[in-house]
């Protein structure tokens, strides 16, 4: 009897050996597969926040558990899902690219269609100011010209910024400011009656 329980602890031992065994020797791959999947997904993530944030939240919460299978020296899972895990993370970088290249080129036909129609405003604008200017305060009746200079020079300065975050390649800034700077422009043509198109002298397009 005494010889049986010995064996059997004996076993119980040997099983508990191989069973470290394996577990340090599958500990190696877990960490290299983990650290490869938490690379790909901080490279991911900073265009994945921006274009796909419910994809990524997705999958960080999914990297998350296998992070725990690690730190739970489930060494076995980490290598098994891990191959997986890091196809899907590349998968959101590849959601994330696609979402990006449709509105750079949204954004880029906006910013081409008004970086056309912002110069004719203020080509327009100025003419019309320069006008008021010459006539005098009393020939210019009801138009702040003082306040609509003002104005023009902080939106030229709008559209300038415009310009420069554009060929800087910061195409979101550019769109937004050449939008303020156009909006900006025809509140401008407004408070200097600046006359429609095609109803002579000088006109623009708002």
């Amino acid at each position: 009897m005494t010889k049986l329980l010995g064996f059997a602890r004996n076993s119980i031992l040997i099983v508990a050996a191989i069973m470290l065994a394996a577990c340090a020797d599958n500990m190696e791959p877990a960490q290299k597969m983990l650290a490869q999947v938490q690379t790909a997904l901080s490279t991911a993530q900073p265009d994945a926040q921006k274009y796909v944030p419910d994809k990524l939240k997705e999958v960080q919460g999914r990297v998350a558990r296998l992070q725990s299978a690690f730190d739970s020296k489930d060494y076995s899972t980490v290598v098994t899902a891990g191959p997986a895990m890091l196809a899907d993370v590349k998968d959101l970088a590849t959601a994330a690219a696609g979402k990006k290249a449709d509105i750079m080129e949204s954004l880029n036909n906006e910013w081409t269609k008004l970086s056309v129609s912002v110069p004719v405003q203020v080509t327009a604008i100025q003419q019309r100011i320069d006008e008021l200017s010459k006539r005098g305060n009393k020939q210019a009746k009801d138009i702040d010209v003082p306040a609509a200079k003002a104005a023009f020079a902080d939106a030229s300065a709008r559209w300038a910024a415009a310009q420069a975050a554009f060929t800087a390649g910061n195409l979101e800034d550019a769109v937004s400011g050449v939008k303020d700077a156009k909006t900006k422009l025809s509140a401008i043509a407004d408070a200097i009656k600046l006359p429609p198109p095609g109803a002579g002298g000088t006109a623009v397009a708002k």
